[in-house]
């Protein structure tokens, strides 16, 4: 099963906090993967950004709204405890709780009426009482990477391959390959021999070298087994033992199978897999704005 929602983790909070004992979020989170039975899998899930455990993301939003109803109380940073309100609620044996029966609470209403409330619909067509505002947020990034990402392939398809072989030295040198931007300029796009489009240094010292093969192909034209085989052959005839595979397309199962049974290192990077490094590393991309993502500091607002 997947992670269920904030709103599905309130009661089993509260119900972990029923002992009227301090409780601190890190044991929560594995009391509340107990309850609901998650697997290693649920429990290691992590969000879009890949920064912070999706489980973890998810309880910490619902210890705040139980919190900002007062069924819960802060005892010190990252600690819980249950309050009398909180004893009442579990007294009525709910079936579960949902942001609508913490609405019950003036504190809770007043809360809710001071955040800016987004659509009804988060993006990606979830929900958005199913999900916490920074996943709302990752997803609508992520979904904002998607479209820019099929925009640069777009724009990449209706260029010449030579085009493409500058993209392709752009990248790899803003990615700490080729030496100098003329060394790499050099090597891409002149040796065409067998298979191979060009020759990079693997660092800047020039202390192993990575041979490329770059190929601007429809997307609907996937590169199979037999052109990986060829580029292969070539790493073989010169001796090389890797090489990178670039294509505005995709590879075969067969293909990517092949590559993991040669001794020769070859790194296939498929159309998506390109777009998302260049979003990464600025290539053919440009700077819209910037979102700083702050919460409180519990260690500042102490008096000891």
């Amino acid at each position: 099963m997947a992670v269920p929602s904030f709103q599905a983790m309130l009661l089993p909070i509260l119900e972990t906090a029923s002992d009227g004992k301090e409780h601190s979020l890190r044991d929560t989170v594995e009391c509340v993967a107990d309850r609901l039975a998650l697997v290693d899998a649920d429990r290691a899930e992590v969000l879009p950004s890949g920064r912070q455990r999706r489980l973890v993301n998810r309880v910490s939003w619902a210890f705040i709204y139980l919190s900002k109803a007062q069924v819960l109380e802060r005892t010190k940073r990252g600690c819980y405890r249950i309050t009398a309100r909180g004893v009442d609620l579990l007294r009525r044996k709910p079936a579960a709780l949902s942001l609508g029966d913490l609405s019950q609470f003036p504190e809770f209403r007043e809360f809710k009426s001071c955040r800016s409330e987004g659509p009804e619909g988060a993006p990606g067509g979830e929900n958005h009482e199913a999900v916490t505002p920074e996943e709302m947020l990752e997803i609508a990034h992520q979904k904002l990477r998607d479209t820019l990402a099929a925009d640069i392939l777009q724009a990449i398809a209706a260029l010449s391959p030579q085009f493409f072989e500058r993209l392709v030295v752009d990248l790899l040198v803003r990615m700490g390959y080729g030496g100098t931007r003329q060394d790499a300029g050099q090597a891409i796009g002149q040796a065409g021999d067998g298979g191979i489009d060009g020759i990079i240094k693997e660092d800047r010292l020039g202390l192993d070298i990575v041979y490329v093969q770059a190929k601007r192909w429809d997307r609907d034209a996937p590169v199979g087994r037999p052109d990986i085989q060829k580029f292969a052959g070539a790493l073989q005839g010169h001796r090389a033992r890797k090489g990178v595979f670039l294509t505005t397309s995709s590879f075969t199962r067969d293909a990517h199978d092949y590559v993991s049974r040669i001794d020769s290192k070859i790194v296939l990077i498929d159309g998506e897999t390109l777009a998302r490094l260049m979003i990464d590393f600025g290539i053919g991309v440009t700077h819209v704005a910037s979102y700083e993502l702050k919460r409180l500091d519990s260690d500042y607002f102490t008096e000891e």
